[in-house]
């Protein structure tokens, strides 16, 4: 148990070294721009709790979801021939309902950027 304790001391220790030469050795700015939010060389416009659509959300939930479903899909390709025909079966039904789910969110309007409200036509 004394050797945990000689460890958290040891790396205490270094933090703060190394805290201390960081503050001893590193630069002063006292510019005005120093402390000006700065991003990606874009000087800032406007405020940052602008409201946006859900849709963009709803659009980055439905990326994230299928990307992942192909990340699976990759994986089962990979050892396709390891895996058999019971697999690839399972994969087809797995692309199927992947596919079913495509054509739901296409049919109620998730996926129409036009300005209408979302719903069947």
């Amino acid at each position: 148990m004394w050797l945990l304790g000689v460890y958290f001391a040891v790396v205490l220790l270094l933090a703060a070294g190394m805290l201390l030469v960081s503050y001893l050795l590193g630069q002063r700015h006292s510019q005005p721009a120093t402390g000006s939010p700065y991003e990606g060389g874009i000087l800032q416009s406007g405020s940052a709790r602008v409201r946006l659509s859900a849709k963009f959300y709803l659009m980055a939930m439905f990326f994230v979801i299928f990307d992942l479903e192909a990340a699976f899909l990759f994986a089962w390709a990979v050892a396709a021939r390891e895996l058999g025909w019971q697999a690839y079966w399972e994969a087809v039904v797995f692309t199927g309902i992947l596919v079913a789910a495509l054509a739901y969110l296409w049919r109620v309007g998730a996926l129409d950027w036009s300005g209408e409200a979302g719903g069947a036509k």
